[in-house]
């Protein structure tokens, strides 16, 4: 591991030095001869923290983490069914910044903003800027939240809603535990693993004072990317009050083994954090090669069964355009 770029940097500091060359990547892991199988991106550049690429191995070209930030070629490789809205989601938008699929909660995207750009993100090609809730926009997201007493669960995304400053994150607390039929406020990020620093007092204190439930669902693919300073953080966290769970995306050639997906579990259980989902890949637009096939996935499943306590088996899932919940794998077909 790169130990000389493990920074004590504030997130701030931190987030605006992540890596954006691919030069300087490959540099620092001594992987130049790459070069002819990766490709410079205009939309959706590189984008990684150093402290991401501080828990990759110099000289390994099949780095599960590199695997995941790296722009390949085969990004450029147009295949049928791999589209740019995988999930439709444009179409359910009922007004800017919100999104409501599920009956009982809703999904605030307050950011377009990440630390790092995973190369099978499913809203690499959103439309942010259309979608941005601008202050006017607040008034509408607190009116369509009151006009529908059924949501009782706001989810903060983006983007990654942690890559926001504090005085920003903590006004838009503000205006949710206002709305006294919400119970619970969730927020889905990347930042605690990939800037594990995001997580300082100060957001913690906040986050303990809340009237709300706070859920924080953390996005881990890969037990190396939790170390000893990542799961500091996290136990802070749960430590705080705050309910961790972990949504995986299973990916070919980064965890897409028992070994893996067990390696995952533990360390994740370790760092005091639940496994919650284990998604099949979105097909969304350039990342066709990352995916496995449902048949492959329910085969790892009935493997991890035989391995793992049940408390640390995430749902295997996909998420499917216009149906109300994550449909569940049917791990039974042909058995």
């Amino acid at each position: 591991m790169i130990n000389h770029l493990i920074t004590q940097k504030n997130w701030q500091t931190q987030l605006s030095e992540a890596i954006t060359s691919v030069d300087e990547l490959l540099g620092l892991l001594k992987l130049e001869s790459l070069i002819t199988q990766i490709y410079i991106p205009k939309h959706f550049e590189l984008r990684v923290p150093r402290a991401f690429v501080a828990k990759m191995t110099v000289g390994d070209a099949s780095d599960p983490l590199l695997h995941q930030v790296l722009p390949d070629k085969q990004e450029q490789t147009v295949v049928a069914g791999y589209v740019a809205d995988p999930l439709s989601e444009n179409d359910q938008n009922p007004t800017k910044g919100l999104l409501h699929k599920y009956q009982s909660r809703v999904l605030l995207t307050i950011t377009g903003a990440c630390a790092i750009h995973c190369r099978y993100c499913f809203r690499q090609h959103f439309d942010y800027s259309a979608n941005m809730p601008n202050s006017a926009a607040h008034a509408a997201i607190i009116s369509y939240i009151t006009e529908h007493p059924e949501i009782n669960e706001v989810i903060l995304s983006g983007g990654d809603p942690l890559s926001v400053s504090n005085r920003r994150l903590f006004a838009w607390l503000d205006t949710l535990e206002a709305i006294s039929q919400l119970t619970t406020i969730r927020l889905h990020t990347r930042l605690p693993v990939v800037i594990p620093e995001r997580l300082d007092d100060a957001l913690l204190d906040r986050l303990a004072q809340s009237r709300c439930n706070i859920v924080m669902v953390i996005h881990c693919n890969h037990a190396n990317e939790i170390d000893a300073i990542t799961a500091e953080y996290l136990q802070r966290a749960r430590t705080a009050g705050v309910m961790l769970l972990n949504q995986a995306v299973l990916l070919s050639g980064v965890n897409d083994s028992v070994a893996a997906q067990v390696a995952l579990s533990q360390r994740l259980f370790g760092a005091g954090v639940l496994p919650y989902y284990l998604h099949v890949l979105d097909k969304v637009a350039g990342a066709a090669h990352f995916d496995s096939d449902e048949q492959s996935a329910s085969d790892l499943y009935w493997s991890l069964l035989a391995v793992l306590p049940g408390y640390l088996m995430p749902k295997l899932v996909r998420e499917l355009p216009n149906r109300a919940f994550k449909v569940p794998i049917d791990i039974y077909k042909e058995r």
